[in-house]
């Protein structure tokens, strides 16, 4: 198991619709893969992250979403929204944007479907941040950036904030967290 480095904005993998998993021909290597996704997701306090967010040109991602006293674990592989209703424009972060965080307009409900880490086909109703998180991620399959879902006024003000932004971010790497975080100083 092993924590990976996150793409951040401006890598070109962010932005690309990835393919669709052939869950034989990844068979060996998905239960790898899923590890390194929820360790990485644990180490940086994420709710989901998307294959492409690790360069991974791949149609799957993993939610770690709280559900009263537990932590519920999903894998979704080739993911799609069935129904989408609703509205609700709440605050959004990603973890390719650290420390960015923008009001999205998203759907209050969705129905995804989707095939878990064992290639079953699954159906999930979500709502409030469950939702917010599947469209997100979802997103991040098709190319869809955070800042893609801002109206252009808002982006055009952004844009000198995550210039600045993008040169810190060149430094980040979270592959190294776990060793920089448990050496003494």
């Amino acid at each position: 198991m092993a924590v990976r480095r996150i793409c951040k904005y401006g890598e070109r993998i962010l932005r690309k619709k990835c393919r669709e998993v052939d869950i034989k021909a990844v068979k060996y290597d998905l239960p790898g893969i899923l590890r390194d996704m929820f360790e990485t997701l644990d180490a940086v306090g994420g709710v989901g992250l998307a294959a492409n967010q690790i360069g991974l040109d791949m149609r799957l991602f993993v939610i770690k979403i709280r559900k009263g006293e537990e932590d519920i674990r999903l894998a979704l592989i080739n993911p799609e929204l069935a129904e989408k209703s609703g509205a609700m424009k709440e605050e959004e972060g990603c973890l390719s944007f650290p420390g960015l965080f923008v009001k999205v307009r998203r759907f209050s409900r969705v129905k995804m479907r989707a095939l878990n880490e064992k290639g079953q086909p699954v159906e999930l109703n979500a709502e409030g941040l469950f939702s917010k998180a599947l469209q997100h991620e979802l997103d991040h399959l098709d190319g869809i950036v955070l800042t893609d879902r801002l109206p252009f006024l808002s982006r055009l003000k952004l844009r000198p904030v995550l210039m600045k932004m993008k040169r810190e971010w060149k430094k980040m790497d979270e592959s190294r967290m776990k060793k920089r975080d448990a050496s003494p100083e």
